[in-house]
């Protein structure tokens, strides 16, 4: 499994690169905190690979990095290659990014 850290992911956020990111986590878990990615729960991720692009990268974020890689696994299963875990999730965010952001 491919992985991009929370500096490599801010990094790609800076420069305006054309990727998509996705948020694995629950509702009430993003309207906590997040960094803008898409939501689609972890329970809804094969129902809603229409919403996910074939065609750029692909960064797939939850809490800790643990929901996003069985999200991953789940994708890849359905042939995606474009696929990045976010390696410690919006807690590795919080840490070396934006101390500021409220997690639960």
């Amino acid at each position: 499994m491919k992985e991009i850290t929370a500096q490599e992911l801010k990094e790609k956020l800076d420069k305006g690169e054309d990727f998509q990111l996705i948020d694995v986590r629950e509702d009430f878990e993003y309207e906590t905190s997040n960094i803008g990615g898409q939501l689609i729960p972890l329970g809804g991720i094969l129902i809603e690979t229409d919403k996910i692009s074939h065609d750029k990268p692909v960064v797939v974020m939850c809490r800790s990095g643990k929901r996003s890689a069985a999200a991953i696994m789940q994708l890849e299963q359905q042939g995606y290659t474009n696929l990045y875990n976010l390696q410690g999730g919006i807690l590795a965010w919080k840490a070396e990014i934006d101390p500021e952001l409220n997690v639960y």
